[in-house]
């Protein structure tokens, strides 16, 4: 090691105490700083929120109609965390929250036993501040769930596989690595495990270490795996026998298949979204992938492991017919050793190009926000993005100094350089997010709650006509009727089709009736929706309005 990096901040307890402590002050605080946002944090708060107030946790249901398109883990914990501490923001993004850490402790742990105490420091440096991490870390969608289990499972045959493990050392590990599987099960569906045995498939062909499987624990393993899944599954079948059909053929066949979820995109649909999600540290992505190709000193090939998790799930799921956004994230547990272990190694040129590309995003990013009010399509959107202008300023200049204190510390001190960038990215990063929220409470529309709940008793229907809202749902703690857009409920709507109403027709003519004999109801109208009720003359009282919604009373 060369001498100048010897006293750093990786060598003082006292200074990774500070960066822990101030890491995880940040991390907890944003989970409550924004709105919930639609569709998914919104959909999921609900959800949860439901399953508390009708205290049936085995069938799930949105918007108090049978929802089956994923198993029941990131509910039940939503649930067991309302129930705790009460319905709010925060409460809605603990479990995600957790995730994030889980992941971002068990690489750490991980690479720590098998690369020790600076690989482990860079591990948790890159992970935790890397953007897409960070950043789905505090959105209340599954996709943290899943990787957060998925990680536990990864770095668990990781632990119990490496060289030098004890009897008990890979046992443990890989009850780890089944209860990571059977979790990640739970949490998203079959994928949870089907992904991580392709990838050890694909590692011991690769390898020819063949000898892995008799590793394995298989017998504990598959005991504990069932253990954890079936109950539930058996449960809800039996109080749901359409469950079965819908989630294992519709839900992941057809969904892997076909475009029936109309969440198609091209192959390269995820490159640009693993290049801003790998930021801070995109200029060492490329370099520390071709790195792990190479032999390592030892019988188990962690690396090898490492990068074939990584590519496996990202041409994955670039092949399958259903694509969002946040499907890449369990790959960047595996991207942060393989990034930690090549920085113990890399040049000050490289780490100085690195950091070259943290200013160029910087600059990028301050050459852009001023064209931020631009994107308005409304006079009533404009006022949100020029809100968002001072935060993406801040954004921005925290990363160009990160960057820059990258490359004056690069040859002076890795470490501190390293420090720096990560900060830089998380800090930025987080802003961002801030920067949004006004926007997030716009598409969730709570602005209109006073509103709205001005109008409210207990027994006051809501009606969705021509949309239906994500969000507000569980900000006014009820459902709402459904007419003519099942939106995402067609399934179930499909099999309790009392619980809607499929004809606007039908609806008028119930709001008419309310509305004779001076009762009260509220309705979420899509604009067109509204329009056409005013050329038909229906009684309504506007209480509400922006570009995606009207809302009205009945007079």
């Amino acid at each position: 090691m060369n001498p100048s990096y010897l006293k750093t901040p990786y060598d003082s307890p006292r200074t990774l105490w500070a960066i822990l402590i101030g890491f995880l002050v940040v991390w907890f605080y944003m989970l409550g700083a924004r709105t919930l946002v639609p569709t998914d944090e919104g959909r999921y708060a609900e959800m949860a929120r439901e399953m508390v107030a009708t205290g049936d946790w085995i069938t799930l249901r949105l918007n108090g109609i049978k929802y089956f398109e994923k198993p029941p883990l990131q509910n039940w914990m939503n649930a067991l965390t309302f129930s705790l501490f009460g319905l709010g923001d925060w409460q809605a993004r603990l479990w995600t929250g957790l995730c994030g850490l889980i992941g971002v402790w068990t690489s750490a742990h991980t690479a720590f036993k098998i690369y020790g105490r600076r690989v482990a420091i860079s591990t948790a440096l890159i992970l935790g501040s890397s953007f897409y991490w960070a950043a789905m870390g505090h959105i209340n969608t599954l996709d943290m769930g899943l990787s957060g289990m998925m990680t536990l499972a990864l770095c668990g045959l990781l632990l119990a596989q490496r060289d030098g493990a004890s009897d008990k050392e890979q046992r443990n590990g890989m009850l780890l690595c089944w209860a990571g599987m059977a979790l990640a099960t739970m949490s998203k569906g079959l994928i949870g495990f089907v992904l991580p045995g392709a990838v050890l498939v694909l590692y011991t062909i690769w390898t020819r270490d063949f000898g892995l499987w008799l590793r394995l624990h298989m017998g504990k393993g598959l005991m504990l795996f069932f253990a954890i899944t079936v109950p539930w599954f058996i449960l809800v079948w039996q109080a749901n026998p359409e469950h079965p059909q819908f989630f294992f053929i519709h839900e992941h066949f057809q969904r892997f298949t076909s475009t029936v979820h109309k969440r198609g995109g091209a192959w390269y649909y995820f490159f640009p979204l693993l290049i801003i999600g790998i930021v801070p540290w995109l200029g060492l992505l490329l370099q520390s992938l071709l790195a792990s190709v190479r032999r390592e000193q030892s019988q188990f090939q962690a690396k090898k492991m490492l990068i074939i998790w990584a590519v496996f799930i990202f041409f994955f799921f670039s092949i399958s017919g259903s694509k969002l956004p946040s499907y890449i994230l369990p790959v960047f547990p595996a991207l942060a050793i393989l990034i930690a272990c090549e920085l113990e190694k890399i040049s000050v040129t490289s780490l100085r190009i690195n950091a070259g590309m943290l200013i160029l995003i910087g600059c990028a990013s301050l050459a852009f926000t001023p064209k931020i009010a631009g994107i308005a399509k409304s006079a009533y959107e404009l006022p949100l993005y020029e809100a968002m202008i001072p935060w993406a300023y801040a954004a921005a200049v925290i990363a160009l100094a990160g960057g820059l204190v990258g490359i004056v510390f690069a040859k002076r001190n890795k470490d501190i350089a390293v420090l720096a960038m990560a900060i830089g990215g998380y800090l930025g990063g987080q802003i961002v997010f801030i920067g949004h929220d006004q926007w997030g409470k716009y598409s969730a529309g709570v602005y209109h709650l006073p509103a709205i709940e001005a109008e409210l008793k207990a027994d006051t229907p809501i009606f969705a006509v021509g949309r239906y809202e994500q969000s507000l749902p569980f900000y006014l703690r009820r459902t709402t009727i459904l007419v003519e857009h099942p939106d995402e409920m067609e399934f179930g709507v499909g099999i309790q089709p009392e619980l809607w109403i499929p004809k606007r027709a039908d609806f008028i003519l119930k709001w008419r009736a309310m509305h004779a004999k001076g009762e009260k109801a509220v309705a979420f109208l899509n604009p067109a929706v509204y329009k056409a009720m005013q050329d038909e003359a229906v009684p309504m009282k506007l209480i509400g309005e922006d570009p995606k919604r009207i809302i009205v009373a009945i007079p």
